[in-house]
């Protein structure tokens, strides 16, 4: 197979070079007049449109040529058309080379083209464009992998190995134009979840990228030098601490989609590059935030299906609020039947060994609990649930709980066995904040490599006031799996990481 494409592609160069021979630039600079699209000239079509003059263009997918007359199909953003070309018509006078030479022998399957035609009927009642004017755009070098079909209609050879979809989402895109619902559905969240907010009256902010100390997370970092001024700078982990910085400096509602970057393992739930939407508003707490919440993703669901019932890997998963409310240490106690609440280090260690949980010896008591609360009980959460209530250990940016010692006001929601976003009422006590990051710095020190550095320009910030406020980061990569039935996380990322190949340079 490989040797065949290799053979097209010398051909199709061999043919490039003829059309310059001839005089046709195969990639014209001259501005190209397109007044039409497929969708538009098959839904307005009526017995007027005999009439219609239409200026097109697309890519080749299909071509049937029958003497001096063929049939051949273009693709371009809305769908796909049908093209009758007659060699007298699109030829005007004696010479047919254009239609007998370049259209027949040096056009190919994936080649970009301009029509010029009138719209009308075939007798099997086709809407068509019968062209009187073609110009190549972009000669195509490389053939399409487009699948094949035998005489019983069976389709065969279809460009569906993940891994070649995922490395040329380009070729994907072309070939499988169903995966662009994919896109513009996410698409249609993003723009679904930014007016919700927008009209609340919050303020969408850019934060920066590359830090001098990362934070707002618990990950390891992306790591790379500024040349000009000689440091260490991060890819950030989070845009916490600077959004919050905000709200110190008096705004009252922020929110940002931001890239996020975490140097951790990939799965088809996590990729090292991903977006998140982050949002502070002040003057709330934990309990107004998971309102929000519901209420925001319900909208979500009601702008893309008219729905709040999605299917989701054969369960139907129902996004209308009020969402299940639940304390952590209760869900844990269900799923184990072991009450951990009042448990040490030394006890969680033991009791991850009974369940035959994996640690290692720089895992806290936070993260032992996160471990039981993962291996255990998530799966088992399928509809949204609110999981309130963590260990402080677990949430050094979190404000202790008004009522219930050792604990703070955090919640995720899990949706079918999955983090979808994560919220506080955020810790606003910089004496507080600063013990906190200095019991993340201990564990660093004993080997946690996702461990917070001490942030003493934001501690700083705290002391300058930073009233009562809720925070939230949502993943926008999960939210648009569920929301287009996705499996991976890589099939809502146009170009997610991948390992390199052993032919790349």
């Amino acid at each position: 197979m490989q040797n065949q494409n290799l053979n097209q592609v010398d051909q199709r160069k061999k043919s490039l070079k003829r059309l310059l021979e001839i005089g046709i630039n195969p990639y014209p600079s001259e501005l190209v007049d397109i007044d039409s699209n497929s969708t538009d000239i098959k839904d307005s079509y009526d017995e007027s449109s005999e009439e219609r003059i239409v200026k097109i263009a697309g890519r080749l997918m299909r071509r049937r040529i029958m003497g001096k007359a063929s049939f051949a199909e273009i693709q371009d953003d809305c769908g796909r058309i049908q093209l009758y070309l007659n060699r007298d018509e699109v030829c005007k006078g004696e010479d047919k080379s254009l239609y007998n030479e370049v259209f027949k022998k040096l056009i190919d399957i994936g080649d970009i083209i301009f029509v010029k035609g009138n719209v009308f009927k075939t007798r099997l009642g086709e809407v068509s464009v019968n062209v009187r004017e073609l110009t190549i755009l972009s000669k195509s070098l490389r053939p399409l992998p487009l699948p094949k079909v035998d005489n019983e209609g069976k389709e065969y050879d279809s460009f569906s190995d993940p891994e070649s979809r995922y490395r040329q989402r380009y070729v994907d895109l072309i070939v499988n134009p169903e995966v662009k619902e994919t896109f513009i559905l996410r698409t249609k969240l993003t723009n679904s979840m930014r007016s919700f907010l927008n009209k609340k009256g919050y303020l969408e902010v850019e934060t920066p990228i590359l830090q001098p100390i990362y934070g707002g997370a618990s990950a390891k970092p992306f790591v790379t030098h500024h040349n000009k001024l000689d440091m260490k700078l991060y890819l950030r982990i989070a845009n916490e601490l600077y959004l919050k910085r905000l709200i110190v400096g008096g705004f009252e509602g922020v929110y940002e989609f931001s890239k996020d970057f975490r140097n951790e393992g990939m799965s088809r739930f996590h990729n090292p590059e991903f977006t998140q939407m982050e949002l502070y508003v002040a003057y709330k707490d934990y309990d107004w935030m998971m309102c929000l919440v519901e209420k925001m993703v319900e909208n979500i669901a009601l702008d893309l299906h008219g729905t709040t019932k999605v299917s989701y890997d054969n369960k139907e998963i129902d996004f209308k609020s009020p969402w299940k409310r639940l304390p952590m240490f209760e869900i844990i106690k269900e799923n184990i039947g072991v009450d951990i609440s009042n448990m040490g280090e030394e006890d969680l260690k033991n009791l991850c060994n009974d369940l035959k949980i994996k640690i290692d010896s720089s895992m806290g008591k936070g993260k032992l609990i996160d471990a039981i609360f993962s291996e255990k009980c998530e799966k088992n959460i399928v509809q949204p649930t609110f999981v309130t209530d963590y260990p402080i250990e677990m949430s050094p940016l979190a404000k202790k709980h008004r009522s219930k010692k050792g604990l703070v006001e955090r919640f995720e929601a899990i949706v079918n066995g999955k983090e979808l976003c994560n919220a506080f009422s955020e810790l606003n006590d910089p004496i507080d904040q600063k013990l906190r990051f200095e019991k993340q710095v201990e564990l660093g020190k004993k080997g946690d490599e996702e461990s917070m550095m001490l942030d003493m320009d934001y501690i700083r910030a705290l002391e300058h006031g930073m009233p009562p406020t809720a925070g939230l980061g949502i993943g926008i990569d999960r939210l648009a799996m569920l929301m287009t039935g996705s499996k991976s996380i890589q099939d809502v990322l146009f170009f997610p990481q991948m390992k390199k190949q052993n032919n790349e340079n």
